[in-house]
């Protein structure tokens, strides 16, 4: 039975818009997966650690058949295989960073996996693009829709359409 899955996709190192070209065709090979949507791509201001260059970030709708916790294996394995990822530091630079976002109406709170991810309904770098692709989806644990979340988030964030 396929889900919709929902991805975060962000890139400041390197040429950040072809590494989310990139992420976007290796995530297109995924087995038992197709995309089916792709936000266009903003230019945004770096959270947590401001000392690093702006991000290029983007959200993207796979369609899949994977579990939410193979569906993230897969996509760790494109970070370091693909695009060599290390992770040095919290929210650091990085050539491309790919949170599972939203899985279905599901909430999985374990060891491995949190869905839906902790922290999108605090990032205006990630409702942005999302609501280009998904609106009127319901966040599972606070009831609200991404347009609603959006509309109610207060930050100083820098979100930039490119």
């Amino acid at each position: 039975m396929e889900r919709d899955a929902y991805i975060a996709l962000g890139s400041n190192l390197g040429d950040r818009e072809l590494n989310l070209l990139r992420a976007v065709g290796e995530i297109g090979k995924l087995p038992s997966g197709r995309v089916t949507g792709l936000s266009p791509f903003y230019e945004t201001s770096p959270v947590g650690v401001s000392d690093q260059p702006s991000f290029y970030n983007a959200a993207l709708r796979l369609s899949t058949a994977m579990s939410p916790h193979e569906l993230l294996a897969r996509l760790q394995q494109i970070e370091s295989a693909v695009f060599r990822r290390t992770r040095t530091v919290r929210w650091g630079p990085r050539s491309i960073d790919l949170d599972l976002l939203l899985y279905g109406n599901e909430v999985i709170d374990d060891e491995a996996l949190t869905v839906p991810h902790p922290r999108m309904a605090e990032r205006r770098f990630v409702l942005q693009p999302l609501c280009d692709i998904a609106p009127d989806i319901v966040h599972p644990v606070l009831g609200l829709s991404m347009a609603d979340l959006l509309a109610g988030l207060r930050s100083d964030e820098s979100v930039l359409k490119i």
